[in-house]
């Protein structure tokens, strides 16, 4: 029965290189049989006894057999490899021709998009489980700088990546990270190499762009990605909204050593001050009076309490936000018992968290002074006098 079915299998395929079915059913039957007969080949290989004879004549045309002069008239089949080089040769060459023909034909539609202004670029798919060893090797291959936005799904899936990374950063590449808000100091953020530089937004979509002509971008409910390569107008394009919002991101070296929960509490106090914070300073000074006491309900009415914590964690917290926001610093002196905070950058930056910090001195029983000073050169910088009610 297997036999048989091979049998037909290459018929079929013989047919395929231009036989008729009666030629390659006469063919095979030889190549099984070897040398017979004109009556045993037409009950081996199913034939009309009236069909054999002319069957093998054209047979003998494409030498493909050879048959007898005597009686009975016996035949026998060519070897394929000698009987089927004249035909490959034919259909290896009809096969360069057709691409030769294709190749013309691409040039042609080239040329004429070219002419239009326009030009076709493809990409690829990445299989869910090839995105992995796939990022692995554009992350080795990346020669100048790697950017890239990730959600919790994209972070995994970096984080194991920790040796790939190590590598390019030895040599001294530009690595730069987006993340959500959500994975500040999560256990795969700390997987990630120290070098690698961290921002947080909540703009995030998994897209890593290597060198700004390789683009990986990867589905996180499928897991599937697609490469565009040699993109100058994507990758280019890409770059600027990514260097868009890093230059609005929010740093997070200053979060490194918190814990998640003490991280993601400044974060959101960063973000309440953003949104709201200059603001409600200049109502509070209109209305109140007070923007220290109102900055306190402000971050209360958003979630954060500061009420419970000591001084010393106050400013801790104070430090970090202005480290994030404005490249500045709290220095507490404890001789003086007076409290600096400083701001490289002028225009107010350093005030809100001064409110927030001389609200929460005020609430602790302590009599404040606050002077601010600023410098166009220098920055900002603003001085709290403390003193006992």
């Amino acid at each position: 029965m297997i036999i048989m079915v091979n049998e037909h299998v290459l018929t079929v395929s013989l047919e395929e290189f231009g036989l008729s079915k009666y030629e390659a059913q006469a063919y095979v039957a030889l190549i099984s049989k070897g040398t017979i007969s004109a009556g045993e080949l037409a009950y081996y290989s199913d034939l009309p006894r009236t069909k054999v004879y002319p069957t093998l004549l054209k047979l003998e045309n494409k030498k493909l057999v050879i048959i007898s002069k005597s009686k009975p008239i016996m035949c026998t089949a060519i070897a394929p490899e000698d009987a089927f080089d004249s035909i490959i040769h034919e259909q290896i060459n009809k096969v360069n021709a057709m691409n030769t023909l294709i190749s013309n034909l691409k040039k042609a539609s080239e040329e004429s998009r070219k002419s239009r202004g326009s030009e076709e670029k493809r990409y690829f798919h990445v299989s869910a489980n090839n995105v992995l060893e796939q990022l692995k090797t554009m992350i080795e291959g990346s020669k100048q700088s790697i950017n890239i936005t990730a959600d919790q799904w994209g972070l995994g899936l970096l984080a194991e990546c920790k040796e790939q990374l190590l590598s390019v950063l030895r040599r001294n590449l530009d690595v730069k990270l987006l993340i959500p808000s959500s994975q500040i100091c999560s256990e795969m953020f700390r997987a990630i190499p120290n070098e690698v530089k961290i921002r947080v937004s909540d703009s995030i979509q998994n897209c890593f762009v290597f060198d700004e002509t390789e683009v990986l971008m990867i589905d996180n409910e499928n897991g599937k990605g697609a490469i565009f390569s040699s993109t100058e107008v994507l990758g280019i394009n890409q770059n600027r909204v990514f260097a868009d919002i890093w230059k609005n991101a929010i740093k997070t070296e200053s979060l490194a050593d918190m814990t998640k929960n003490e991280a993601q509490e400044i974060y959101k106090i960063i973000r309440i001050i953003n949104e709201y914070g200059l603001t409600h300073i200049l109502n509070s000074i209109i209305e109140s009076k007070k923007p220290d006491l109102d900055m306190l309900k402000l971050l209360e009415k958003n979630g954060i309490n500061l009420k419970s914590k000591s001084l010393d964690e106050i400013i801790e917290i104070m430090d970090a936000a202005l480290q994030i926001k404005c490249s500045g610093h709290v220095n507490f002196d404890a001789h003086t018992k007076n409290i600096t905070i400083e701001s490289k950058l002028n225009s107010g930056h350093s005030l809100p968290w001064a409110y927030i910090l001389d609200g929460c001195l005020q609430k602790q029983g302590y009599k404040t002074r606050t002077v601010y000073q600023s410098n166009s050169n220098k920055g900002e910088k603003v001085l709290i006098k403390i003193s006992k009610n």
